[in-house]
């Protein structure tokens, strides 16, 4: 098993779940990004946000499956840098403060470390 399968990041969830996630629009692929445009909606002229984080509970359209159990992003490779960003402290995928208030949010313990 890799790495990358064995990091709790990149099958937990909770962040995806638990967050607003606004970025420059610069990182649409329609604009030379790399974030599918039909995953974002804008905000303002500069900014846009992912699809279903600003909702009362947030959830990402790009998030597949079950928080805390099996879940994914369904563009990890393309997402926003405030994802690429967020909670990762060590290769591990030991979250930071914000991953453990998200992982609280969803009755989960946080990441020891």
């Amino acid at each position: 098993m890799s790495a990358f399968a064995d990091n709790p990041c990149t099958r937990c969830g909770a962040c995806c779940a638990s967050f607003r996630v606004d970025f420059s629009r610069h990182e649409l692929l329609s604009e030379g990004g790399s974030v599918p445009d039909g995953l974002a909606v804008e905000v303002t002229d500069s900014t846009c946000r992912m699809r279903g984080t600003d909702h009362a509970r947030p959830r990402c359209a790009a998030l597949q499956g079950q928080v805390g159990e099996r879940a994914g992003c369904g563009i990890y490779e393309w997402r926003p840098s405030p994802c690429r960003d967020f909670g990762m402290r060590s290769p591990l995928g030991l979250g930071d403060e914000a991953c453990a208030r998200a992982r609280a949010r969803h009755g989960l313990p946080p990441l020891d470390g």
